[in-house]
This record gives C-alpha cells, sequence and structure tokens, in this order.
C-alpha cells in the first residue's frame, strides 16, 4: 500500500491539470524560458530544443531554495538518475545513469571534471553550498567525445550561480534527528566586477546509533569583464565527518572527507576559452569507529587539469569546435600506496544546425594516459523537425572509463584490487521524440542500448572468498524513458517521467557480483512545484523505484516556503510515509524527517 498510494495521488495530480490552449507557431515560449540555453552536450552553447542529445535542465531559483536540503534533491527529479544515498545531508552517494555504474557517470562543475580517481563514491562530493548552484544540466548518454573518462552513462554539470543582484541571504533550521542547517550567502558586484560568497553548515546527530554527520562547505566566485574577456574564479571547501555504520560491510565505521576546489575560466577573445583547475580530496577511513587501531586507512588526492577550447564559424550554420585537455592525478594513501598517472587529449567537433530545420554533430576525441596507450571516442548526433511541434533525434556514441586507484590497487579482507584491470568501453544508440504541444505542453521519448565491454565490478564465485575487482566480458542495457512537462498557469510546473531498464549479462558467466546488478528495471518520478496563492512557494515529489530482484518501494516528500519580505518561513518533510527502504543494500536511509526554519532575505 505504501507503493501505491503515493503514486495514485501523483495521477490524481496530473489529471487535475487543465491544459490551455495556446498557438504553437513560434518556439514554445514558457519551457524556453527556464531551459534556454545549454552548454552541456554541445560543443558550443545551443538552446535545448535544438539539442540533438536527450539533455535535462534543473534549475534550481534562489526563491525555490529553502524547498530542498540538498542538491541531491534536484537529482531526484528524473529517474534516468539513479542516486543511491549513503547518509542524508547531500554529501554521499553514489550515481547511476542509465544503469551504468557509480564510476561510469561523470560530475562536471562549469564544465571542469570533478570525478574523484581513489574512487567513485565520491564523485558527488561538490565542496558548494546549495546556495552556490545555480541548476544542473544532464546529458543521458555517452559523452566522452566531449568530456573523456567516465562519461559511459551521462554527465551532470553543476552551474555555479553567478552574480545578478546585491542580496543578503541567510537561514537557519531545525528538525528531528537531532538536525539543524545554518546556510547563508552574500554577494556584491558592478559592472566589472562581482563576487558571491556562501556557506552552508549541516549537523545530525543520527537517525541510527553510528549514522550521525556534520557537513560544513564553504565558496567563492569571483567574476571579471574586462580584455581579453570575461572569466570567473570559483573556490570551494568542505569537510564532512559521519558515521559510516554498514557502509562498507557489517561494521560500525566511521569516515572523514575534505575537498578543496579552485578553477579559473578566461575567455580569450569571442571564440576562445582556457580554463585550469585543482582539487584535493582526503580520505580518513576507520573501520571500527571506537576502535581505530584495528584498521585505519588514510588517501590523498591531487589532480590538476587545464583546458583550451575554439570555436570557429563556417559557412552554412556550421562551428567547428576544437580543444586541448591535459589531467595529472596522484595519490598517497596507507592502503593503495603512492601513484600517480597523467593523460592528455584532443578532440574536434563539426556542428551544423538550421534553426527548427535539422542538425547534425560529428565529433572525435582521442585521449593518450599510460605508456602511450590511447583510446578514441568517436560520436555523431542529428535532429530534424518534423514540424514545428514535432522533432526527432538519433545518436551514436562511444565511451570509456579508466579504473580507478580503489579498483586497482585496494586490499582489505572482504574486497582485492586488480593491477591488471583493463580500461570499460561502451557503445550507445539512442532515438527519441520531442514534443512541443502547445506552449505550456511538452512530451518527450528515448529509447536506447548500451553495450559495455570489459565492465569492473567487484565479484566472487561463493560467500566464502573475498570480492576481487574484474573486468566483465559484455554486458547489455536497452531502456526507454518517457516525459510529461506542463505548466498549468505561469509560475508552476507539473512533471511525470517513467524510466524503464533491462540488462543482460551477455558474457554468460555466473558470478555473484557488488554493484552491477543493482539497477532500477522500473524508476517513476511527480513533481510539481510553484507559487500559491500570495508569495507562498511549495514543491512536492514522488518517486517509485523496482530494482532487479528487490521489492519495490515509493518515497513522497513535500516543502512550502513564504517567498515575500525578509523573513521567511519554511518547511520541509521527507519520506512523508515512513518508507522502509534501502538504495544499497544493508545501508538502511531514515524515515519521516521534518525541518522547519526562516530565512532573513536583504536584496536591492
Amino acid at each position: 500500500m505504501r507503493f501505491r498510494l503515493p503514486v495514485l495521488l501523483a495521477a490524481q495530480l496530473l489529471r487535475a491539470q487543465q491544459p490551455v490552449s495556446a498557438p504553437m507557431s513560434a518556439p514554445p515560449a514558457n519551457l524556453a524560458r527556464h531551459d534556454s540555453v545549454v552548454v552541456t552536450g554541445t560543443a558550443s552553447p545551443a538552446p535545448l530544443e535544438e539539442s540533438d542529445r536527450d539533455i535535462e535542465v534543473l534549475p534550481l531559483p534562489p526563491a525555490h531554495r529553502p524547498l530542498f536540503s540538498s542538491w541531491f534533491g534536484a537529482l531526484q527529479l528524473d529517474p534516468s538518475l539513479d542516486l543511491r544515498q549513503r547518509a542524508p545531508g547531500g554529501f554521499l552517494a553514489d550515481l547511476s545513469i542509465r544503469g551504468a555504474g557509480f564510476g561510469q557517470t561523470l560530475v562536471l562543475v562549469d564544465g571542469v571534471r570533478v570525478n574523484d580517481a581513489q574512487t567513485g563514491h565520491f564523485n558527488l562530493d561538490l565542496p558548494l553550498p546549495l546556495e552556490a548552484i545555480a541548476g544542473l544540466e544532464i546529458l543521458r548518454g555517452a559523452g566522452s567525445t566531449l568530456y573523456g573518462s567516465d562519461a559511459i552513462g551521462g554527465v551532470v554539470n553543476v552551474r555555479s550561480r553567478v552574480f545578478e543582484t546585491p542580496e543578503v541571504r541567510f537561514s537557519g533550521g531545525l528538525g528531528n534527528f537531532g538536525s539543524d542547517e545554518e546556510h547563508g550567502l552574500a554577494s556584491v558586484g558592478g559592472s566589472k566586477w562581482d563576487e558571491r560568497l556562501s556557506f552552508a553548515r549541516d549537523r545530525s546527530t543520527g537517525f541510527a546509533p553510528d549514522r550521525d554527520y556534520r557537513n560544513l562547505a564553504l565558496s567563492s566566485r569571483t567574476g571579471y569583464r574586462w580584455a581579453p574577456g570575461a572569466g570567473h574564479v570559483l573556490l570551494g571547501c568542505s569537510d564532512r565527518p559521519y558515521g559510516a555504520d554498514q557502509f562498507y560491510g557489517n561494521y560500525p565505521s566511521w569516515e572523514r572527507i575534505k575537498t578543496w576546489f579552485g578553477s579559473i575560466h578566461q575567455d580569450l577573445g569571442t571564440n576562445t576559452e582556457a580554463s585550469v583547475a585543482y582539487r584535493r580530496h582526503t580520505d580518513l577511513f576507520v573501520l571500527f569507529r571506537y576502535s581505530p587501531s584495528i584498521y585505519t586507512n588514510r588517501h590523498l588526492l591531487d589532480s590538476w587539469q587545464g583546458t583550451l577550447r575554439r570555436h570557429d564559424k563556417l559557412p552554412w550554420h556550421a562551428v567547428l569546435s576544437y580543444g586541448v585537455e591535459g589531467l595529472n592525478e596522484s595519490i598517497s594513501s596507507t592502503n593503495l600506496g603512492t601513484r600517480s598517472r597523467t593523460r592528455g587529449s584532443g578532440y574536434v567537433f563539426y556542428d551544423i544546425r538550421a534553426l527548427r530545420r535539422f542538425s547534425l554533430s560529428l565529433g572525435v576525441r582521442e585521449e593518450i594516459y599510460g605508456s602511450g596507450r590511447r583510446v578514441t571516442s568517436p560520436s555523431a548526433s542529428g535532429a530534424a523537425w518534423l514540424s514545428s511541434k514535432v522533432k526527432v533525434r538519433a545518436s551514436a556514441s562511444s565511451a570509456f572509463r579508466l579504473p580507478s586507484y580503489t579498483d586497482l590497487y585496494y586490499s582489505d579482507p572482504g574486497n582485492k584490487g586488480n593491477p591488471d584491470l583493463k580500461p570499460e568501453k561502451a557503445l550507445s544508440f539512442e532515438g527519441g521524440v520531442d514534443a512541443y504541444l502547445r506552449s505550456n505542453f511538452r512530451l518527450a521519448g528515448t529509447v536506447f542500448q548500451r553495450r559495455d565491454k570489459d565492465v569492473i565490478d567487484y565479484v566472487r564465485a561463493n560467500t566464502s572468498v573475498p570480492f576481487t575487482a574484474t573486468n566483465f566480458d559484455r554486458l547489455n542495457f536497452t531502456g526507454v524513458e518517457l516525459s510529461a512537462t506542463y505548466e498549468p498557469v505561469p509560475g508552476q510546473r507539473v512533471s511525470a517521467a517513467f524510466s524503464g531498464l533491462h540488462g543482460v549479462n551477455a558474457g554468460g558467466s555466473v558470478l555473484l557480483s557488488k554493484y552491477a546488478f543493482n539497477y532500477p528495471v522500473q524508476s517513476f518520478v511527480a513533481d510539481w512545484v510553484g507559487a500559491v496563492g500570495s508569495g507562498v512557494v511549495a514543491r512536492t515529489r514522488i518517486g517509485a523505484v523496482g530494482r532487479l530482484g528487490r521489492n519495490p518501494y515509493a518515497v513522497w516528500d513535500a516543502s512550502v516556503s513564504y517567498s515575500r519580505g525578509p523573513l521567511r518561513p519554511f518547511l520541509r518533510l521527507t519520506n512523508i510515509t515512513s518508507t522502509v527502504y534501502q538504495e544499497i543494500p544493508a545501508v538502511a536511509l531514515p524515515s519521516r524527517g521534518v525541518l522547519g526554519g526562516v530565512e532573513y532575505v536583504w536584496s536591492r
């Protein structure tokens, strides 16, 4: 009954909305107002409606900030994204897109990769408060041609919030499980420069023993506009200790992760851009929290990267994009040893677009790593408008992932790495339809298949031996994605989306797998957000998931905030029906959560 009730409520909500007739001779104005121009999945910025890839845009406007406890809440709006949380608070989870492993999803911040070379478990550990994030752009499907390693299942690009107007925001809240939060933002600037500072501090004594956490994040974004072009400097740091009971096995563990991140982006004229970024991540892991001498690991990871990109306009509405990138990742670890690897790559992308007629994109990337080893990643995609309302699109692309340091070298009583692992490779194919039936109503559907080769997973023949990192020969996924987005009135948005997935071990070997076969067979999300009455903003989300070999479950969240005046109270409810569920086997998640507070806002 817990699974059925929220879904029935979502269906009733969608049926209650009556479409409003509107002409469709022009591009869909209401939806375009939200989604406008995207930079993810395209070599150069393009309107979302002109994209020939399956891209989703999830905005996080300032007025909606009190409605979310973390940026993980935005990830949960897309059923193609499987967020497997280990802890609340928005700092530790595994992310899968279209059944890919958590290491096969690439996370970017303003186009700069932040994936962790130690382990994909830390790919979502962003040193950015929610207040610093403007929204997410999600590329479903392979993206290695543009972004290199790890972009097998897809790409999540986190867009930092840019300066709009001088303002100060501060919020504080209290909730059950001994939780409290304090968040703040201050921004100032003019025509030549701007500065935005933000912080977040979240704590909880835990909903269960050894499940407490403390979450601190600080960020600064400095923008400037002068010759040779505009640029910005983004800085962030975070410190997150937490109880990790059952996270990595049947142990009362404890862990503390810290991240430092800095990037500089500079436009060099109108066609060229350059960026440099640095990331440091430390991990202190204690297997038995109150007996650290039994087993303790320390890891320190440093990564440097630099990119140079250029876009040249060609005849017939075409753009030629090309660039080079370099990346160095080094680690010093009590378990993994001292390791380092450097890789470089170059890409070229040809893109031609005729507005609301057709588009064609062809690209290839060559990446060199190790001792002269290389991977070539080509891609091709195209789209055509059958009418002013309907667009069809298709793509074929390849992707790859280099093994993480944990995959290669980790060792404990229950898990063993494998230094002989080969890189993962994949071929992706998809076709889709986008229908802008009215200016406030959009439908989309996509079918896809991904053929993975040399998939890395921890497997074992029986329970008496440890899990060992191994290359699967072949693993194929076939799926379908359906979505509907509707704006019944200005300022309100209703969406419903479904994702179905079928995986086949084409290699035929029968082993006990640790990660690869925990994917959702069916996922459904219904979400509503918008203004209610005078000054009230609210949202509610229902998500239902049926994982392979496990019982389905549904989780219902809701939140409300006042959006006018200097003092703005808010209330957030999570897991309203107290569903008992686990996104990662053996790692329990909280029952009903309640947190209320007040936000102070000053804005010029």
